[in-house]
Parts: structure tokens; sequence; C-alpha cells
């Protein structure tokens, strides 16, 4: 990919061509068992590029064609347009393998998935302009901050803003952007779904963790986005948005935030996972210095090879049961409460904690030679770092939330 001092540009953007989408008899054909077995059968392919991934900044364009074919993409778009709609519990076994071999390619892949299930929750002319149109699904970021400039205008808004944190730009055909109504009382946060071409993508994403995501910044400079288009973010998060009301199934109607804590943490799962997938092997080659003794011989090594593969079990339990916990609530006749999304909330970014203390813990034991560049583990502890900078993996605020909820104090944060 070329970069100039201006960024991306837009015709060096990776967008899909036909024969990455599946037919419709490939998807009415397509299990959940199968997507699975797709995705696992990536990970020696996926690990492979890892490296080159991260000096690229970006996932690699071959994986992520291979990526493309398995039919992962369509995971959440509704049934009405083609899509698969499988269950959560598939889209963390399906995005489990690609994490454990690439923290970054599983972060885009996750959160690629994911935001087809925002544009889900957007109206419904919107889903007949890209489900039902020239794109089966959207390869697209979802930013929020800080929130763009909305200015409404006869049809529709016009939208300017710088936003940062654009996971999927680099590949994207669309983006998901937030936007605010200066002036408005009550203060709204709107989301937009605009084309890719609409924006600029500069070149930003200079990192010492999840480089590979290819995250830069998204710029977009005055642009009509037709109301059709926009949705209020705040029916998002307590699960009423569109989806809610167009589809019967559950998963159309779960609250935003947990399901969104959710997909960020499977990679920092995988990863935890593969650190200590590779820890276990080293054991067995690596010799104590200065002498014929393996590692796997000492007891130290044996307690942390297992304490480290204790949290990453515990870590994916507890993602599951969040997973599962948000479907049960869309479930419902009556919205979650919000110290319902609190306690689950918690519950992902002391997942997150946990994957972050066994990568820890692997890398302590690992001795000097894990830090080349080439290592998996070096790389998974940068990665996981990272990752567990994400807003909604703030520890320190999550506990305070949950704890302000359960003495019946109002949440002092957004992030609910």
């Amino acid at each position: 990919m070329r970069v100039t001092d201006k960024g991306y540009p837009q015709a060096d953007r990776r967008i899909p061509k036909g024969d990455d989408f599946l037919s419709r008899a490939e998807l009415e054909s397509l299990t959940p068992q199968e997507l699975v077995r797709r995705t696992t059968e990536l990970k020696p392919m996926i690990a492979a590029h890892a490296r080159e991934c991260e000096i690229l900044r970006r996932p690699v364009d071959k994986v992520w064609a291979a990526i493309r074919r398995t039919g992962v993409f369509y995971h959440f778009v509704p049934k009405v347009y083609g899509g698969l709609e499988f269950d959560v519990d598939t889209f963390i076994d399906a995005m489990l393998p690609i994490g454990e071999a690439c923290a970054s390619t599983g972060w885009v892949t996750s959160f690629s998935v994911e935001h087809n299930w925002m544009l889900s929750q957007f109206p419904k002319a919107v889903q007949d302009e890209t489900f039902g149109g020239a794109f089966p699904y959207v390869i697209a970021p979802g930013v929020t901050m800080p929130p763009g400039t909305a200015k409404p205008v006869e049809g529709g808004y016009r939208l300017s803003g710088h936003w940062k944190w654009g996971t999927c730009v680099m590949h994207a055909d669309w983006v998901l952007v937030t936007g605010m109504v200066p002036g408005e009382t009550p203060p709204r946060i709107l989301f937009f779904a605009l084309p890719a071409r609409d924006v600029s993508v500069p070149d930003t994403w200079h990192v010492d963790g999840m480089a590979g995501t290819g995250s830069n910044d998204i710029v977009a400079d005055d642009v009509f986005v037709p109301g059709h288009r926009v949705m209020d973010m705040g029916d998002m998060r307590t699960g009423t948005a569109y989806g809610a009301r167009l589809y019967d199934n559950p998963i159309y109607r779960m609250p935003m935030l947990p399901f969104l804590a959710v997909t960020a943490a499977i990679p920092a799962v995988g990863a935890a996972r593969g650190a200590v997938a590779a820890f276990r092997e080293r054991l067995s080659v690596r010799n104590l210095h200065g002498t014929e003794t393996k590692q796997a011989e000492k007891p130290a090594a044996q307690m942390r090879l297992a304490r480290a593969d204790f949290l990453a079990k515990s870590a994916e339990m507890l993602v599951r049961h969040v997973a599962r916990a948000n479907v049960a609530l869309g479930a419902r006749e009556t919205p979650a409460s919000i110290p319902e999304r609190i306690e689950l909330r918690l519950m992902v970014a002391e997942a997150m904690g946990q994957c972050r203390e066994a990568i820890s813990i692997i890398c302590e034991a690992s001795g000097a030679g894990s830090h080349f560049l080439d290592n998996p583990i070096q790389r998974a502890l940068r990665d996981v770092n990272v990752m567990a900078n994400h807003v909604v993996y703030d520890l320190d605020g999550a506990r305070e939330l949950h704890g302000r909820a359960l003495i019946g104090l109002p949440p002092n944060s957004p992030v609910v």
C-alpha cells in the first residue's frame, strides 16, 4: 500500500471483489460447525503472516481474502438478506483461532463481524442499500471518539469530524461514525453510515502493540449524509434500535456495550491461549542456563504454565458467560437495566485483566530469547497491553460503576 503525506489514497483501499463473496447456495449450506472448521484451518497461514501484518501495520491482503472466503462476515447479517444469524458461541468459536494466530488480525476480523450487527441496528433503508445491494456485508470501522459535528439540512445532515481508533478502515467499503448536533437539548450521540469514499484516512497508526490492526484516524469534511443513514446511538446501547423492531432473533435486541466488550475480548483470549501453547512448547526445548536440564522439569515453570493456562480458560468462560447473558437480556420483553449492563461490562473487563496476567506470567519465565520480534510471545504481551487500554476495559472505572450500582447510586460515566 502506498502511503503519502496526506494518508492513504482511496484507490489503495482493499475493496472486495466479486469472488470474495459467497453465493446464496454456499451460504444456505454453511453450518456453524463448518464455519469454525474453516477459520481454524486458516490458523497456520495467519500465524505465518503475523510478523508481516505487524510490519505492514494492517492485515495482510492474502490473509484477509482467505478470511472473507470463510463466510465469517455474514455471521450477523440478517437472514432476510441472505445472512447467517449464527449464535454468539459460534462467533467466539470462529474468532478464537484467528486471535490465537495473530491478535491484530483477530481484532480486525472480530470487529468487522460485529460491525455488521451494528449496521443491522440502522434503519431498514440503509440495510436495503448495503445488505440488499452491492455489499452483502460491510467492512466498516465503528468510531465514536471524538464525536463529529452534524448540521441538520434538508434531507439529512452535513457531517464533519476527525475520529480516532478506526479499526477495519484499511479494508473498508463503509464507515460508521458518531456526530452531535450543536446546541441540541438534550444532547444526543447520532450514528452515521457513509461510504468509505466520502472520508480520508491519515497515516496515524504508529503504536507499540496491535500495530497490524491499521486502526488509523478517519476524517470527514462537510459530507452530506441522508437521513435514512442515521440512528440514535442511545437506542443501540439499550437494545431498542431498528434491529430490535425489524427482527425476531434476540441477538438483534442485545445491549450494544456488553457485545462490544465481548467482541474486543475474543482476540485477547486467543492471544493468551496462543501464548500458553507457545510457552508449553518452549519448555520442552529450552535448557536452563549452564545446565542440561530442560525448563519443563522445573516445578516453578510447571506452576507458571498451570497458572497461565487457568487464567486463559477462566477468561474464556467469563467472555462466553457474558455473551450468552447478553443474548438472554435481548430475549426479554423489557430492556436491560443499567446495573445489568454495568455488571456484564465488569465481567469482560476482568476477563481482559486475566488474559494480560496470563501472558505476563509466561513472558517473565520465557527468557530473553522470547523478546526477539519474530517470537509470538513478546508480540502477545505488547498486543494485550494495548487491547487492555480500550475504554471498556478500564477496570477501575468498571469496578466503580458496579460498586455504585450495588449501593443504588447512578452511573458517573457514559460508558454503560
